[in-house]
């Protein structure tokens, strides 16, 4: 018999209104519940609710799991939506979390061999279950652990990470859209998008691996790629090569410095993208975050060329898509420059978004025109 939960009214409210979270403020009665047990929830009135993940350290004390929760049977769920809509890759994100029925874990897929992220009490205490159901449904060569994100401390969890099934000799790299190398998921389908748009001479700013710039250099006279990390610079010119590319120029430099420099020297672009890690990783930081974006893309802006497609992104779902609207239209006032929207684009749909849990919708990429 599983342990019963009582939330309050509020708490309760939430879950009807269609999220999954209740926090430790609305927990009316833990009783004997346990970290990472499955808990049955119980309204203030007693009526049933749901089973959940408890969390005994989180301020997110229950992630609701659904009706009838199996392991095997929600990936075997993910697998077919992501047959519906993702094409032309041997990689993708195959279980999304909150998003696919399944809280607190994140799979991704790279050809035969599958990365794991179980970020909750609950999650991970199912990870041999879940290692068990991936071998089953699809004998990979390797399965790794990512489990070293910082998140777990919330859930008072160790951090590792390493090979737990199969062997795995070094880096995989994927085929996706047209190309081979090692990239991000969540931007496959903006990859093929500013490549649409982009034209003449292109910099890509928190070039990372590489994504954009190989995209955009099978249509762009030249293609220069900064990023601050030696490390995934390394990467990103190993693509580079393993793709043939003769008209992309990677450099380490802190990207804020390298864009004043450019404007110093008279530089100008006819395509701009400015990806940047995630500004904003809690509410206290939004406003920050907010400055940043402004800034970057005035920077980005005072090198477009007329004419010139700019490629901006946000990877924090604290920013929404209006807030970094507004930071880009802040930074166009301030460099005089008239944009025509081309696009609003969000995560490749492999990492759904839930309606009713806005923390799912994280990626925002905005297109412009500069008239």
């Amino acid at each position: 018999m599983l342990p019963t939960v009582t939330i309050n009214r509020r708490a309760a409210e939430r879950l009807a209104a269609g999220h999954v979270w209740i926090y430790s403020s609305d927990i009316a009665d833990r009783g004997q519940a346990l970290g990472g047990d499955v808990v049955n929830v119980l309204d203030p009135r007693g009526r049933p609710c749901g089973a959940a993940h408890f969390s005994s350290s989180s301020q997110i004390t229950l992630r609701l799991l659904g009706k009838e929760f199996s392991v095997a049977g929600r990936i075997a769920a993910a697998q077919a939506f992501r047959d519906r809509v993702v094409r032309e890759t041997n990689a993708y994100r195959l279980v999304s979390s909150e998003a696919d029925q399944m809280p607190a874990l994140i799979i991704d897929r790279y050809d035969d061999c599958f990365v794991v992220q179980t970020l909750n009490q609950g999650m991970d205490r199912l990870q041999g279950e879940i290692v068990a159901a991936l071998v089953e449904q699809y004998s990979p060569r390797a399965i790794v652990e990512r489990n070293d994100a910082v998140v777990r401390q919330k859930e008072e969890l160790p951090l590792r990470a390493g090979v737990v099934q199969g062997e795995l000799s070094g880096p995989v790299a994927v085929m996706m859209n047209g190309l081979q190398f090692e990239a991000y998921l969540d931007q496959r389908e903006n990859y093929v998008a500013a490549a649409r748009w982009g034209r003449g001479k292109a910099l890509d700013c928190f070039t990372s691996s590489g994504g954009f710039a190989l995209h955009l250099a099978r249509g762009c006279e030249s293609v220069e790629g900064v990023d601050s990390g030696a490390a995934v610079l390394a990467t990103a010119e190993a693509n580079r090569q393993r793709n043939g590319f003769a008209n992309i120029r990677f450099r380490e430099a802190d990207v804020f410095d390298l864009l004043a420099g450019f404007r110093t020297g008279g530089r100008q672009f006819d395509t701009m993208v400015l990806d940047p890690p995630a500004f904003a990783k809690s509410k206290a930081q939004i406003d920050g975050a907010l400055r940043g974006y402004k800034e970057l893309n005035l920077r980005g802006l005072q090198l477009l060329a007329p004419g010139g497609t700019l490629i901006t992104c946000s990877c924090s779902h604290h920013i929404s898509e209006a807030m970094l609207f507004e930071a880009v239209a802040e930074a166009a006032r301030d460099a005089r420059r008239s944009l025509r929207v081309l696009e609003r684009r969000v995560q490749a749909q492999d990492h759904p978004i839930l309606l009713s849990v806005p923390e799912t919708l994280y990626l925002k990429c905005l297109i412009f025109e500069a008239l």
